[in-house]
């Protein structure tokens, strides 16, 4: 594969990237290095026929993108919005949107129609799953619930989480936090933050400018950790994969692959490539040098 502390970690597959609400609205998703490293497959979900064409045409060898709508086996009204990165099965609060600048007009239902959901537990040939996206727009709940079984074999999700409600009886991060821990992952990391003003203020002409209200995220979750004895030693190699090359976190790195040459599933050169290959020093005492 091209990297020599790859090599030495001797994955049987590539990594399982499945995406749920791969509209490209926002732009490349965050395993897109790892997809063009030929490191990676993709099953994406996209209901929206134009996001869905769009992905199709560009789609790479390795990716799939098929017209589900993922939710929790239920038909659900979609409202779909003036901008479409707001169109969701819940509705746009009204008054809550007007205390943001701008977002009424966001949130502004141009057409309803009706969806049927398929749980995740229940989708078909979904293949190896390691890496779950998600942006459905507060769907992230409902998912979470209807698709347990699915999501006791990923050991990364990446999944939009929101502070201030957009729509009614919205699940908030603490909600959707709740969920997660209970299936066994732990909080990693923020790969993004979303500010925005607050209304009806605008200072000096500037109505997107001078904004501190955090409205949502991007939030990272991986597998616990702590229990690495939990997980089999084929997750361990992806979690490596996924915390390596969309992540950035080789502090999570190398602590995978310590266990994984504790247990004698791989050579010890795994953890000398991989220094190698990040140009550092590495020890495994966890102790400072200079104390």
């Amino acid at each position: 594969m091209g990297l020599g502390w790859v090599d030495a970690l001797e994955p049987d597959r590539l990594t399982g990237v499945v995406d749920i609400g791969a509209n490209p609205i926002d732009g490349e998703p965050p395993y897109a290095d790892m997809l063009r490293s030929g490191l990676c497959t993709v099953t994406g979900f996209e209901p929206q026929p134009s996001a869905l064409a769009q992905l199709r045409r560009e789609a790479g060898p390795l990716e799939r993108y098929l017209p589900l709508a993922i939710g929790d086996g239920h038909d659900h009204e979609l409202k779909v919005t003036w901008m479409n990165g707001m169109t969701s099965v819940l509705e746009p609060d009204v008054e809550r949107l007007s205390t943001l600048n701008e977002f009424v007009r966001y949130g502004e239902v141009l057409e309803r129609t009706r969806v049927a959901t398929t749980p995740l537990d229940d989708v078909e040939d979904l293949g190896p799953l390691d890496l779950l996206k998600i942006d459905v727009q507060g769907a992230e709940l409902m998912i979470f619930a209807h698709g347990r079984r699915t999501l006791t074999q990923a050991v990364a999700v990446h999944t939009e989480v929101s502070f201030a409600p957009l729509y009614v009886d919205q699940p908030l991060f603490g909600d959707v936090d709740a969920e997660l821990r209970a299936q066994g992952f732990v909080f990693h990391a923020f790969a993004a933050v979303k500010r925005w003003p607050v209304a009806p203020g605008v200072l000096d002409g500037e109505i997107f400018a001078h904004h501190h209200q955090v409205i949502e995220a991007d939030a990272v979750y991986v597998k616990d950790f702590g229990r690495l004895d939990l997980l089999t030693p084929d997750q361990l190699k992806h979690l490596s994969l996924v915390a390596h090359h969309v992540y950035g976190s080789c502090d999570l790195v190398v602590r995978c692959l310590a266990r994984l040459v504790d247990t004698g599933e791989v050579a010890p050169r795994v953890l000398d490539a991989y220094a190698t290959h990040l140009g550092r020093a590495l020890s495994l005492d966890g102790v400072r040098s200079d104390t």
